[in-house]
């Protein structure tokens, strides 16, 4: 096996089919002037407005929504800092390697340190906020003590090794040390910890009996279609009923039933076959669906974790075909990853829990449609790769409010989440869509010539054949979706795409263009874009479209790139996170960029989005070629403001809320993810050196981390 260079995982491109393209009481103990007025890292006082609007009921809570933002916005900003506006300050509660038990030492931030199963993971991801009250119960309207449960979705690497987290960087070259696989397992996963503010700031709890990492090491359980399936056989699990692990966690969810579930991402890179496992598998059809999946023979893996030794910690990241039959071997092992996975945060004891009837593929978040008595649970997923699709899952069971105050909550979770069927989205020109069948009740899957599909099993595992055969419109890298709690339309970002050209430009990704960054051509869909989505009911299979906004730089030109109207105070690339406020009905917009970095870090924007159809059609000319789409209103400072501005190198990911929403928790990931492997004891040649320049922990080298951002005279944010 040949060493490594550095290989973008999370840049995915493995589409091959030739388809079309296309919570609200804060703890009366507080008073509301002195709640989180503590040190910052950016802030000055500033004036508010009042809450205005409508009230919207959504699963039985009400949503007050704003009828404008009150603050004024950030200005782009290249600084090594967090910058937020004024009149708010945003502190760093929980980053990468604190401690989650009492026994566990304080983080040198030197490379030396061990024991990540009991320590923060790393590059926090999608984070969730579940309430505890006073005595410690689960609540949904205490809003000074929670639980913050997250994703740790990669690590920062170079060369095979995540650098910063071993002394002098780490070994780039095959076989990797044991010791040091061992640590890049463990700070993959999820953790859970508790907060509380006194008052004064807020602070996690080392040393709370909720504190919780799953990691690629955790036994988890196997539910829904996939489960006992030969395709999740392996020598672990010759029945297929269990599994290892979570791994490459990306987005993240609340279901109504109060668990959180998260996505299983860019998991293919960490898995090796040789050049000659093709031909031992001769016609398997698992040869197509590796493919398919990412993982061609003989492709180098993103850490080597295979190389460690001969036991199963490190054989099971060999998926190649070994030994006789798929029970001894790991040929199965990649199979047993790509799912939504849910966790009971308030359990500590309870296993997590794969759902494969959510299908497999790079998922980014899941988001939960508004839920009525009576009629089946609902959610929307993407499928964060170049050309993937949007997929929407109805459960068989029908909602029974009753679920929302059950203690089993994963059992609700069984009830709504193993069965149901799951559907891909086609967009057509005229601006309206269909959901597409992924089922054998479907013919076009059940007598597919493109894929065979016999049993349930092979659609939960082989979802992305599936949604080529039945021909799911080809999107710009699907990533979060959200639902919008005042009239529940679907929002779902599409990040970018640099495959998108002019000949697979279509209505519903209708950008390609090129854009210079550091004299360098970027081409296709460069800053990206989110699409709206309205139904009649949850439930319909037919939708109609538009594009919400067009990301874009606010010079870029107005007929062809910059179609929203975007301004210095709301121009943003690659939006990512998407996440409606409950208390507000904001609309949090998240960047994960690398092609406006050169002007701006990335950043977390407010939005108050109208609704589809508030905008008209508009035709875009590509040559010879002409793409008629349709688009929303032009947005205005009003509407659409920036907000956040995170430190160099940074994505800016993941957003939740206590109920009251007077805070917010944001997770900052991979700051100074550009330095080089060889600086790794030069912190003067760190790209970043958040979050300790901030004043957060020992050492220098820049951690990922969470942040709890609170407006100075205790009130809303956004007002």
């Amino acid at each position: 096996m040949t060493t490594n260079t550095r290989i973008d995982f999370n840049d995915e491109d493995s589409k091959t089919s030739n388809n079309p393209a296309f919570e609200t009481v804060l703890d009366t103990r507080l008073s509301r002037r002195s709640l989180f007025k503590g040190a910052g890292m950016a802030g000055a006082a500033a004036g508010a407005t009042a809450l205005g609007g409508c009230a919207t009921t959504m699963g039985g809570s009400t949503t007050q929504t704003l009828g404008s933002l009150g603050f004024k916005p950030v200005a782009k900003s290249r600084a090594d800092a967090v910058v937020v506006p004024e009149g708010y300050t945003a502190r760093v509660i929980y980053a990468l390697g604190d401690p989650l038990t009492a026994a566990t030492p304080a983080f040198k931030n030197d490379g030396t340190d061990a024991d990540f199963g009991n320590r923060a993971g790393d590059h926090h991801d999608g984070i969730e906020w579940f309430g505890l009250d006073a005595s410690g119960k689960p609540s949904d309207t205490f809003a000074s003590r929670g639980l913050l449960a997250m994703n740790h979705e990669a690590t920062t690497d170079e060369k095979l090794s995540s650098f910063f987290i071993h002394a002098n960087g780490g070994t780039s070259t095959l076989p990797r040390p044991a010791a040091e696989i061992d640590k890049e397992l463990m700070i993959h996963g999820i953790s859970v910890a508790e907060v509380q503010t006194d008052g004064k700031q807020w602070a996690y709890k080392p040393a709370s009996g909720f504190n919780r990492r799953v990691t690629t090491m955790t036994e988890v359980a196997v539910s829904g279609p996939a489960k006992g399936s030969e395709h999740l056989a392996t020598v672990y699990s010759p029945d297929g009923t269990k599994a290892r692990g979570t791994l490459n966690n990306c987005g993240t969810g609340r279901t109504p039933w109060g668990t959180f579930v998260s996505g299983e991402e860019n998991w293919f890179g960490y898995f090796f076959r040789d050049a000659k496992d093709d031909e031992r598998r001769k016609k398997d059809k698992q040869v197509q669906a590796l493919n398919r999946y990412g993982r061609k023979a003989g492709a180098p893996s993103r850490h080597g974790w295979e190389s460690g030794g001969t036991t199963d910690t490190y054989a099971r990241w060999n998926n190649g075909a070994l030994a006789t039959s798929a029970k001894e071997d790991f040929r199965n092992e990649m199979n047993t990853f790509g799912y939504i996975v849910e966790l009971d945060p308030y359990n500590t004891g309870a296993k997590l829990v794969k759902r494969t009837a959510l299908g497999r593929f790079g998922h980014e978040n899941v988001t939960f449609d508004r839920v009525a008595a009576g009629q089946p649970v609902v959610a929307y997923m993407g499928d964060d790769a170049r050309g993937e699709y949007i997929y929407k899952f109805v459960s068989t069971a029908v909602w029974d409010p009753k679920d929302a105050q059950g203690s089993n909550r994963l059992a609700a979770g069984d009830k709504y989440l193993d069965k149901g069927t799951l559907f891909a989205a086609r967009f057509k020109d005229d601006g309206t869509g269909e959901w597409m069948e992924l089922s054998l009740n479907n013919p076009i899957i059940a007598n597919s010539s493109y894929f065979e599909f016999k049993t349930a099993a092979d659609v939960a595992v082989f979802t992305r054949l599936a949604a080529d055969a039945v021909q799911a419109t080809k999107m710009d890298r699907p990533e979060w979706a959200g639902v919008n709690p005042k009239n529940g339309e679907v929002y779902i970002t599409l990040t970018n795409n640099s495959n998108r050209t002019l000949a697979t430009a279509d209505a519903a990704n209708p950008r390609v263009y090129t854009d210079m960054k550091a004299g360098k051509e970027q081409k296709g869909n460069v800053n990206g874009h989110i699409v709206r989505l309205a139904h009649g009911k949850p439930t319909d299979t037919a939708f109609k479209w538009d594009i919400y906004l067009f990301a874009s730089e606010a010079g870029a030109d107005k007929a062809t790139v910059n179609l929203s109207n975007l301004t210095d105070d709301n121009d943003l690339s690659s939006p990512d996170g998407l996440v409606f406020s409950n208390a507000t009905g904001v609309c949090w917009i998240q960047t994960d960029d690398g092609a406006y970095t050169d002007t701006t870090n990335c950043m977390l924007l407010a939005a108050l989005p109208g609704q589809r159809g508030d905008g008209g059609t508009k035709t875009l000319n590509h040559g010879n070629k002409q793409v008629t789409t349709h688009v929303g209103k032009a947005q205005t400072p009003a509407t659409l403001k920036r907000f956040l501005v995170g430190p160099k190198g940074a994505e800016i990911t993941g957003i939740t809320e206590t109920p009251d929403g007077r805070a917010i928790f944001v997770n900052v990931q991979h700051a100074g993810e550009n330095t080089q492997m060889a600086n790794v004891n030069d912190p003067s040649k760190y790209e970043s050196q958040w979050p300790a320049n901030a004043g957060y922990g020992a050492g220098k080298r820049p951690r990922s981390a969470t942040i709890v951002i609170t407006k100075n005279d205790g009130g809303v944010i956004g007002t």
